[in-house]
């Protein structure tokens, strides 16, 4: 079935595929996160905001891959850019990677409209025998027909490769002619991240970069060691340092006056 046409979309800013439904539902409380709330991933921005502001220009821009450590601000970097941009044109479907056979069928329906699109596919990745990826090759470079100049695909991922990584596909490379010749199992994993072309790598904080996000969310704070203390402690309990253990530690500590006493 196509995409549900009763979306507004001078009105809504994004919406996600239901899967139940096989169709489009308006999306009507947009996680509020704003551009100046990131922390730590200036570069990732400001190539996203670049190959985005391209887009929405009519100018080439890519596909956009971010992949990296978990908790490090890559879905929080794709919401904070529709929040930025929906103003100037730019909408936003999410698409559950179980749900990406139906993505040509989307994109169908959206192609002629006067808005540019950013299909967002969050913690993309697939396994062995699983087929959605071939969809979603042909929607990232078409195949007999072009794809559409108002779409775009934005995706995240913990897979550089998006598809699982084996020692024994290793083994089976062979050396030709003094050349490595990968094996076909290699060369299907880096095909399909190969057609992003914009991919952003995310790390996980170094401890001032974590300490600058805490402090921006405790500006109020007056024992900064107290505090910076307290939030070394809890990163370590939780064996990571980055965007997301510094909102949880804000979500656990904010409005209470005797946390950082001392």
């Amino acid at each position: 079935m196509a995409a549900d046409q009763s979306i507004n979309w001078a009105e809504t800013p994004a919406a996600v595929w239901r899967r139940h439904r096989q169709g489009l539902r308006a999306i009507r409380r947009l996680d509020p996160v704003g551009w100046d709330d990131l922390t730590g991933i200036g570069r990732q921005q400001a190539a996203l905001a670049r190959n985005t502001e391209r887009f929405l220009g009519g100018e080439p821009s890519n596909n956009a891959l971010l992949w990296g450590a978990r908790g490090t601000g890559k879905s929080s970097l794709i919401k904070a850019l529709l929040n930025r941009y929906q103003g100037r044109g730019l909408r936003m479907i999410e698409v559950d990677k179980d749900d990406l056979v139906n993505l040509p069928e989307i994109v169908d329906d959206i192609a002629e409209l006067p808005w540019r699109f950013v299909i967002f596919c969050d913690d993309l990745s697939f396994e062995v025998g699983e087929s959605g990826y071939k969809a979603l090759k042909s929607v990232l470079e078409g195949s007999l027909e072009m794809p559409p100049e108002n779409v775009r695909v934005y995706a995240t991922s913990n897979r550089r490769h998006l598809m699982p990584e084996f020692m024994d596909d290793n083994l089976k490379s062979e050396m030709r002619g003094g050349e490595l010749h990968p094996a076909e199992a290699i060369e299907e994993q880096v095909s399909l991240a190969d057609r992003f072309g914009l991919q952003l790598s995310f790390y996980g904080f170094a401890q001032d970069v974590y300490l600058q996000a805490i402090d921006a969310l405790f500006p109020d704070v007056g024992d900064r060691e107290a505090l910076h203390r307290e939030a070394v402690r809890f990163a370590t309990s939780r064996g990571a340092r980055n965007g997301r253990t510094a909102q949880q530690f804000y979500r656990q500590f904010a409005g209470d006056p005797d946390a950082f006493s001392g």
